[in-house]
């Protein structure tokens, strides 16, 4: 017998209310008792999401979320600015060219987090720019970009602040409409605490201007008539009503908490993380802008990285994720975020000490989880 246990930055784990949600025999979407949980989840969302403006539930991932902001907000000949430090960042990129929009790229070196006086300055030299595509969390380096300095740069020019919020909303702080991000993007499998299946998109009355002005061609992902649908407290297609009902479930368990307590959570199990791999003698690959969502870690010289986390996972249980593109073999990634708590982060931290104590890497055994519990015990 053995026991798993999920590191990832996505999927998270499920905690047992949301699992026993999703258990209920399932009802009609056309109905007062659905409109009811739905009117529930929506105001949830508002809470985490601290905005006044609606939310729209997309049946998607996170990446459906994306493609709809792309698609709603600009028309093919546009011109956008997008921040490329990571694989999420580049993502940002590949949409806009989908769409025939013109992406002007800001390429930060993977593992540091984009300037808002960079943003400015290319706001400034091109006016035409209607759009600014960023990342709270960029997963794949674990770095967290400044939103709030960036908001400030955008707030008062004719382009919209657009934030990739996937992995970073509800584990990090993203206050929406104080900080003036026009439109935030998020997905149900990261610090929302449910399976991958939905997408979250909230849209403020200057990016609401642009949906009704543009001439991208839509249909499923049409916002127009999302806002249409939610105004009667219902939505435009058929949703995931079994997700939904669980979605309402995971945002009381978080109302019950209370963000500030969340965010409070999040940044101890990432101080202990990051605490335990200095300890160990590892690096950190994004040390001057690390994420409270999850951590990166330089994989040490002589140890092949790839089959580090999949002796984790196969052989203990536990699993962490490896690198991505051209960090493939060199950074493993161990998530903090969702329905993670400090002794899960103990025993990956111990997983992870034994098996490079297997793999031949030389260190004191137990260091790393002693200055974890030490941060904990703080």
């Amino acid at each position: 017998m053995r026991k798993n246990y999920l590191l990832t930055p996505g999927p998270t784990p499920l905690p047992p209310q949301v699992c026993e949600a999703m258990a209920r025999p399932i009802i009609h979407h056309r109905t007062p008792q659905f409109q009811a949980i739905l009117k529930e989840a929506s105001d949830g969302l508002k809470y985490v999401y601290q905005t006044k403006n609606d939310v729209f539930i997309l049946t998607s991932s996170g990446t459906g979320a994306m493609e709809a902001a792309v698609a709603n907000l600009l028309s093919p000949g546009d011109t956008a600015l997008t921040v490329q430090g990571g694989k999420f960042g580049e993502r940002w990129t590949e949409l806009c060219k989908a769409y025939g929009v013109t992406p002007e790229v800001i390429d930060v070196e993977w593992g540091r987090a984009v300037e808002a006086d960079e943003i400015s300055r290319r706001l400034k030299a091109n006016p035409k720019i209607k759009a600014v595509f960023v990342t709270l969390c960029e997963t794949s380096t674990g770095v967290s970009n400044d939103i709030e300095k960036i908001g400030k740069v955008v707030k008062d020019t004719q382009a919209v602040l657009v934030v990739d919020a996937i992995s970073g909303l509800g584990a990090i702080d993203l206050k929406t409409d104080d900080w003036a991000s026009d439109v935030v993007v998020s997905g149900s499998q990261k610090g929302l605490m449910l399976p991958p299946g939905l997408g979250f998109i909230s849209l403020s009355q200057k990016a609401l201007k642009l949906v009704e002005a543009s001439k991208s061609p839509r249909y499923y992902f049409d916002l127009r008539k999302a806002k249409k649908a939610i105004e009667k407290t219902d939505t435009p297609f058929t949703p995931a009503i079994t997700l939904v009902i669980a979605l309402k479930e995971a945002l009381e368990m978080m109302k019950q908490d209370g963000l500030e307590n969340i965010f409070l959570r999040h940044r101890k199990m990432a101080d202990a993380t990051r605490a335990a791999m200095k300890a160990l003698g590892l690096e950190l690959f994004a040390s001057l802008a690390a994420s409270d969502v999850v951590t990166a870690v330089k994989v040490p010289q002589g140890i092949d990285g790839e089959k580090l986390v999949k002796t984790m996972r196969d052989t203990y249980g536990v699993t962490i994720a490896g690198g991505q593109d051209e960090l493939k073999g060199k950074v493993f990634r161990i998530a903090h975020m969702g329905f993670i708590e400090e002794f899960d982060i103990i025993t990956g931290i111990s997983c992870l000490e034994k098996v490079l104590q297997q793999m031949g890497y030389k260190f004191n055994l137990g260091s790393g989880v002693r200055a974890a519990e030490e941060v904990f015990l703080k």
